[in-house]
Parts: structure tokens; C-alpha cells; sequence
């Protein structure tokens, strides 16, 4: 009896000793770390060791599970070490790797120093899942998802790890100071069977990364993301989307509310049928409350493991999850990928379901006080780094003008680094009126949710116009501030080829004259080319007009000498970098086919063509100068 005071008197002292925020604060910063490392592991995968298809997808698929697989072993090392020398393995590796691929330029390191950061971040959550509480647990998962996606938008979707200079350094040591700090202190509170938060929370851990990566990442379009929005708009979408994400960490701390599962499943749905609509908002307040419910059901004294291996059976889910959702892009897989996240979020609601039919429903309690003085500040930062204004339009007096084509491969350059920067600084260099940009990324998971084109055209001070191609946040872009008089997106029919393709029909201004531009991105040019030659013809005969002068310029994925450039020259197109020298573009570091094309109908003369050696992406841009004759 005397033992069991003393017993009690230690755990009460050392309780008292550690911040009751040290548990949930470890979780969240583990989670924005590992996280970052996704973030760079995931587009790794496809531009460096996957080559952008050259390697096969079964391999790249084992390479990729392997790190997910590895921290499994951690299960029966725990019975002989216990839990606490993997979780600060984990955690410390974790901040190794995070402040590698700070680092790295790029290349193998940056693969392999992912791939480690993942693994380690694995290790991590299965040693937290041994050791933390039910209160702990929702909060640290549900703050972690807000964490990363939060700072994400403060960076104006531009993460740290690939930035330069002393700033983004300094950041990130702070955070793997703060995040180190939390886990020792964490691992100094004594930990009951009783408290643990039972495995049902942690099996969601993987299930919330996902559906909240996929909703939360992209920028909010009213209705279409065709056109770009206002400065007042963009602000205020991404200071909703911060307010929604303090809100879902709130309910993942003090509200029990049993219908969130049913929310999380209608919100996601609605998600789906109206991709980065304002439903989206929505999103983590019911993510939070199914963790929450999620972590007040079970008995975990009964075999404590299961929450660990539940953290990591989570993250498989994860990685299952994102791999069939995008690989419904390159390949058929009998169903369409909108099932993915329709089941993952039937997971969600079935397992905090559970709980809910067996717990009466309590009251909700709405701590406006607690949460609106920390929220409102930080939406309103970031609507003010995010804001942008639209530029003016910009008449051109003279008969010529300068154009770009350039397939970027979502921003990633030939190192595998996110090189939106360098490609809106060498564009700029160009001088150009008219940019032309294949496979934009308007907020893939897959590729770390990243606007693409809002940031390029923020640093090229260009207005921008995009065309969905794939789905909604994949496509082809036009950047101008010459006056647009018409712009339609033309899908064109897919061909047995999964991923979608469009035509983009433009009419600008060029010194009072109309030019027509189609933009496009073939992706089965033998049936498409015919489509993209009936676009052409359309826009060269307006209604009542004399025939107007047009250009097709993109990645048509077709050399000069194909059939399908045969029936786009019978359409009045030319080709005239054939008469200056007719240089390669693909692939960048050792061009041997043309496959990206400026092709020009009667009333256009190319002065000058050139296709500059940057290593940017897998391809090499067009820079022509073009005059109206």
C-alpha cells in the first residue's frame, strides 16, 4: 500500500513537472515533419526514380512500399527494447533526414533521404501509439493535419525544403528543435495501460493524411478554375481554409459529436462530385470529430501493440490509397479513382461509427474563446502573404509579339526539385507577351499540392488562364496581358489513353489584330491530331470575318515526320523550325526528338525560334518571335 503512494506521488510530481501539451505537440510536429518528407518522397518517386515512366510501375510500386513496410519490424524489436528507444530513434532520424533534404540539391539524396524520413516518421507513430493517451492522440493527429496543411498555405504553397537562403534554415531547425524537445518531454510521463488512446484513432491516422492532403491542399474555385480569381478571393479562401482547419483541431480536442462520421462521408462525396469547392471547408471540422470519436471507445489495456501496428496498417492504407488514385492516370484499372477516396472515407465513418452507436451522443461545447484568438490571426496572415493581384491588361502596338511554349512536368526540373521559381525567373528573361504551359499541377497530393500556375504568374505578373485536362487541378495554361476577346477549353476524346486531354481555343489582340492560339497537350495523337486540325479550322474562319491568323503550339508528343503531323500541316499549318534547324526538345539532358511544336497558319512569320538548354523539366521550352503579316 505504502509502495503504491509513493508510486502514485512519482507520477503525480513528474505529471506536474512536464506541459500537459508536450504528447499532443510531438504528434503534430511529427506529422508536419513526416508530412514534408511525403511531400518530397511522392513526386521523387515519379520524376527521379521513376523517370517519368521509363522505369516499370511494379518496380517503382516495391520501392515505394518498402519504406512503408520496413517500420514494421519495429513490432517484435519493441518486445525486446520496449517502446520508448524506438520512438526516439524514430523522432531523431526523422529530423535527420528532414534537415538532409533540406540540404540536398536534388538527385539520388533526394530520393533516399525521403524514403528515410517516411520510414523514420513510421517509426515515430508506432512509438507514439504505444505511448500516448486518448485525449493526446485525436489532438496531436488532427493538429498535425492542420499543422502541415496551415503552414503549407502560409508559404503560399511553396514548402520550405524548396526554398533557398538562411530563412527556411532557420525555420526548419526550430521546428526539429521544438519537435525533439516535445518528444523527450514526452517520454518522460509515465504512461498507464488505461490511458492509452485505443487503436481505432491511429488506424485513422493514415485515412485523415489522405483525404486531407487530396481536399485541403488545392486552391478554392467557385464554380470553375478556367479564369483567375481576385486578389480578395484567393485571400480569402486560403483565411477560410486556416479558420476551418484551427476549428477541426478544436473538435478533435473537446467535441463528441457521433454524426461527424456521417458528415466526413457526405462532405467527401460532395468534395468529389465539385473538386476545390468551398465544401472543402467542411473537411477537417469532421475529420476531427471522427478522431475524437474515434478515441473514446475501446479498452486498450487489453494488448496495448495493436494501437502501434493499427498507426502503421494506417499508413499502408495511405500509400495504397494515393497509388491507385494516380495510377488510374497512366493506366486502366477497371473502376474509376473516385472510388478510392469514397472508400477510404467510408473507413472513416465506419470506424468512428463504431463508437458512436455504442456511446450516448453528449452535448457539444463550442470554446469560441479558446480557438477564434489563435485562428483569426493566422487566417488573416494568411490572406495577406497569399494575396496577389490580378495585372492589368497591356495593348501591343507593333505587329510582333514573343511566345513561349513549355510542357514543365508540374515544376519539377531534371534534379527532381520543385523549380517553379526558376522557371517564372528565366521565362521573365524572355520578355515574353504570350506563355504557353503544359502539364500544370493546380494542387495534386501526389505531386505536394502545389499551385503551379498561380506562382508563376504571380512572379511573371502575368494573368493566367487555365484549362483542366486530366481533372480539374491538371492541365494546360495560358499566362497573357494582351486583351483576350475568346478563350474555351475543347476536351478532346481520350483514345483507349487514360489520362484526358483538351484544346485550348484562344483569341488575343496583337496590334488590333485577332490571333488565334490553340493550346494543347496530345496524349494519343493519332486519333487526337484530327480533333486539335478541326479546332484550328474553326478559329481560322470567324463568323463574318476574313480568315484569322493561328497558331497550335504544345507538346503534341509527334515528330515532324509522324502521320499525325501530316494531318495538322493538310490543316494550313507550318512548321518553321524545320528551316531553323529543327531543334530537339525531349528529353532535356540529351534532346533527340522534337516532340513540343509551334506550328503557324498563312498571316504568321516566325523571325526567330529558339529552344534554350534549361534544365527545368523533361522537356525543353520554344521561345519564338512571331510577326503578322
Amino acid at each position: 500500500m505504502a509502495g503504491q503512494v509513493t508510486e502514485n506521488r512519482d507520477i503525480g510530481i513528474v505529471r506536474r513537472l512536464t506541459p500537459r501539451c508536450a504528447a499532443p505537440a510531438a504528434i503534430a510536429l511529427g506529422v508536419l515533419l513526416l508530412t514534408d518528407a511525403l511531400r518530397v518522397f511522392l513526386p521523387s518517386l515519379i520524376t527521379l526514380y521513376g523517370r517519368a515512366g521509363e522505369t516499370p510501375p511494379e518496380q517503382m510500386g516495391l520501392f515505394a512500399a518498402l519504406w512503408f513496410v520496413l517500420p514494421f519490424a519495429a513490432m517484435p524489436i519493441a518486445r525486446l527494447t520496449g517502446v520508448r528507444p524506438i520512438l526516439l530513434f524514430g523522432a531523431v532520424a526523422l529530423v535527420a533526414a528532414r534537415i538532409g533534404l533540406q540540404a540536398a540539391d536534388g538527385g539520388d539524396p533526394q530520393v533516399y533521404l525521403s524514403a528515410i524520413g517516411v520510414c523514420a516518421g513510421l517509426l515515430f507513430l508506432y512509438g507514439a501509439a504505444r505511448t500516448a493517451t486518448r485525449d493526446a492522440a485525436p489532438m496531436g493527429i488532427a493538429a498535425g493535419l492542420a499543422a502541415s496543411t496551415g503552414v503549407h498555405l502560409l508559404l503560399d504553397r511553396m514548402d520550405l525544403v524548396w526554398r533557398d537562403g538562411p530563412l527556411p534554415w532557420i525555420a526548419v531547425l526550430a521546428v526539429c528543435a521544438a519537435f525533439l524537445a516535445a518528444v523527450v518531454a514526452s517520454v518522460r510521463l509515465p504512461h498507464r495501460p488505461h490511458d492509452l488512446a485505443p487503436a481505432a484513432v491511429w488506424l485513422l491516422a493514415g485515412p485523415v493524411l489522405l483525404v486531407g492532403g487530396m481536399t485541403m491542399g488545392p486552391v478554392l474555385f467557385p464554380g470553375g478554375v478556367s479564369e483567375q480569381h481576385s486578389a480578395v478571393f484567393t485571400s480569402l479562401g486560403v483565411a477560410l481554409q486556416v479558420v476551418a482547419l484551427c476549428w477541426g483541431v478544436v473538435i478533435a480536442r473537446t467535441t463528441r459529436w457521433g454524426w461527424w462520421s456521417a458528415i466526413s462521408v457526405l462532405v467527401t462525396v460532395a468534395w468529389i462530385a465539385m473538386p476545390a469547392s468551398p465544401l472543402t471547408l467542411l473537411v477537417p471540422l469532421a475529420l476531427g470529430g471522427c478522431l475524437r470519436l474515434s478515441a473514446l471507445g475501446g479498452l486498450p489495456a487489453a494488448r496495448p501493440p495493436r494501437s502501434g501496428a493499427a498507426a502503421l496498417a494506417g499508413m499502408v492504407v495511405f500509400l495504397v490509397g494515393t497509388f491507385l488514385y494516380y495510377a488510374a492516370y497512366d493506366a486502366d484499372l477497371g473502376f474509376p479513382n473516385v472510388v478510392i477516396p469514397i472508400g477510404v472515407v467510408l473507413l472513416v465513418g465506419a470506424v468512428s461509427a463504431k463508437v458512436s452507436w455504442r456511446r450516448p451522443v453528449e452535448p457539444a461545447r463550442w470554446p469560441f474563446r479558446r480557438w477564434l484568438p489563435a485562428a483569426l490571426p493566422l487566417a488573416l496572415l494568411a490572406g495577406v502573404v497569399t494575396w496577389h493581384p490580378v495585372p492589368d491588361e497591356r495593348v501591343a502596338n507593333g505587329p510582333e509579339f514573343t511566345l513561349i511554349t513549355y510542357n514543365i512536368r508540374m515544376g519539377f526540373g531534371l534534379k527532381g526539385r520543385l523549380d517553379l521559381d526558376r522557371i517564372a525567373d528565366w521565362a521573365r528573361a524572355q520578355r515574353p507577351d504570350v506563355v504557353l504551359l503544359s502539364e500544370v499541377d493546380r494542387g495534386w497530393m501526389l505531386n505536394g499540392g502545389h499551385d503551379d500556375l498561380a506562382r508563376i504568374a504571380a512572379r511573371l505578373g502575368m494573368r493566367y488562364y487555365f484549362a483542366p485536362a486530366a481533372d480539374p487541378l491538371w492541365g494546360d495554361a495560358l499566362l497573357t496581358n494582351l486583351p483576350v476577346r475568346q478563350i474555351v477549353s475543347h476536351p478532346l476524346g481520350r483514345h483507349d489513353y487514360p489520362t484526358g486531354a483538351q484544346a485550348q481555343a484562344i483569341v488575343l489582340t496583337v496590334g488590333g489584330t485577332e490571333v488565334g492560339i490553340v493550346n494543347t497537350h496530345l496524349q494519343a495523337p493519332p486519333g487526337q491530331a484530327p480533333e486539335a486540325a478541326a479546332i484550328v479550322r474553326a478559329l481560322a474562319q470567324p463568323r463574318g470575318g476574313t480568315a484569322r491568323p493561328v497558331l497550335l503550339a504544345g507538346d503534341l508528343n509527334t515528330t515532324p515526320d509522324d502521320p499525325a503531323m501530316r494531318v495538322l500541316t493538310a490543316a494550313g499549318l507550318s512548321d518553321p523550325l524545320l528551316a531553323l534547324g529543327d531543334p530537339p526538345t525531349s528529353p532535356a539532358d540529351a534532346p533527340t526528338q522534337r516532340i513540343d511544336h509551334v506550328l503557324l497558319s498563312p498571316g504568321l512569320r516566325a523571325v526567330e525560334a529558339r529552344v534554350p538548354r534549361v534544365p527545368f523539366s523533361d522537356h525543353l521550352p520554344i521561345v519564338v518571335r512571331l510577326r503578322l503579316e
